[in-house]
């Protein structure tokens, strides 16, 4: 049974969702998006891609209310048998472990490169690492109302540096629209939904939420809004270095911010609030990680959750550090993106049917 202490509300599900979604795609999805597209209408695969996201997270939603306060890793052996269920549970479990390592990686990266050059890895990455350990001993409750503090503060500086860009905005950059016809904007989906990762923390959530029959609505806005934040980033970014500029930065985003000043003001320069951003976005993408993979060795081996998170730091490390440089980096970002788009893209509509098939029926009225 889930504590009460544990229940969060819809808002902070809707937040964690949020969360959970941005962090290095605000910085690396116009490049990696122009790269596939080729084209202005990158904006458009953002678009696309959000709506397959949404569609993923419906289903998981609807996977997760068949089995009411119970996560994953626990009604999966209900639908395909105990070995088969803890196999996929596991491998759940790799894809936080690996994503959060993914997420401190990149925190180094950019810390190093715009605000710490010279300082060692470890040195930036550990005591990222204590920090949210702090954060999750507490419990999925003192990690929402966290969420919900960043989230306002994310939003707000967000808006006011991307607007303030928009005295090197050159609307010819996005022009024509279609251009080259549809072809390239699908061949940017892909990209753009991998960049909507998130969602499937519902998979485990929904079992705290004070009302579970609200989940699709959290899971709706919560693609929503991440949705609208890189809509503006890709726009203001094509639009102030074209798509031939953007492919050939490695963080076109804050080469945006940087590439302007506004004289007079008490900052003048305003890619550290960028960065100020990021860097609280990736702790709340690291710190859910963290706690869902802990969570899971937690219920799969049905001991207490503190040791997990204790034990499972060492192995985050380990992971931040295998990537020799920034390149590396970016392959492992994009294995542990085709793994989402099989765990969580064709897995749960899968597991949905199997659980229909099998004539599993909702345990309460939801």
């Amino acid at each position: 049974m889930i504590s009460p202490n544990d229940r969060i509300t819809t808002s902070q599900a809707t937040i964690i969702v949020i969360n959970f979604i941005l962090g290095t795609g605000i910085l690396t999805l116009p490049r990696t998006a122009a790269e596939q597209v080729k084209a202005p209408d990158i904006w458009l695969s953002v678009i696309l891609g959000g709506i397959v996201a949404m569609i993923t997270g419906i289903i998981m939603v609807k996977l997760s209310r068949k089995f009411p306060e119970k996560t994953f890793y626990q009604y999966s052996q209900e639908i395909v048998g105990k070995w088969m269920g803890k196999l996929l549970s596991f491998l759940m479990i790799g894809y936080f472990l690996v994503l959060g390592g993914f997420h401190a990686r990149s925190l180094a990266e950019v810390t190093g490169y715009l605000l710490l050059e010279g300082t060692p890895k470890w040195a930036v990455i550990m005591p990222f690492m204590w920090a949210s350990l702090y954060l999750v001993r507490g419990g999925i409750n003192p990690i929402a109302r966290l969420f919900e503090i960043i989230f306002p503060i994310t939003v707000i500086l967000f808006l006011l540096v991307a607007f303030m860009s928009i005295k090197i905005f050159e609307v010819d950059n996005l022009r024509p629209v279609l251009g080259s016809g549809i072809t390239p904007v699908l061949k940017g989906v892909k990209t753009t939904a991998l960049a909507f990762t998130g969602p499937e923390i519902m998979l485990l959530i929904l079992a705290f939420m004070k009302e579970p029959n609200k989940a699709r609505k959290a899971v709706l806005v919560g693609v929503t809004i991440p949705l609208f934040i890189y809509v503006i980033t890709v726009v203001m970014v094509i639009g102030a270095l074209s798509v031939d500029g953007v492919v050939t930065r490695t963080w076109p985003t804050l080469d945006l911010i940087r590439s302007f000043e506004l004289t007079g003001l008490i900052f003048e320069r305003f890619d550290s609030l960028l960065l100020v951003v990021w860097i609280m976005q990736m702790f709340t993408s690291f710190a859910i990680n963290h706690y869902a993979a802990s969570l899971g060795l937690s219920q799969l081996f049905q001991k207490n959750i503190h040791p997990f998170m204790y034990g499972l730091l060492p192995v985050i490390y380990l992971i931040a550090m295998l990537p020799t440089n920034i390149n590396d980096v970016f392959k492992l970002g994009d294995m542990v993106g085709n793994a989402a788009l099989i765990l969580f893209g064709f897995l749960p509509f899968l597991l949905l049917i199997i659980s229909r098939v099998k004539g599993v029926k909702y345990e309460t009225n939801l």
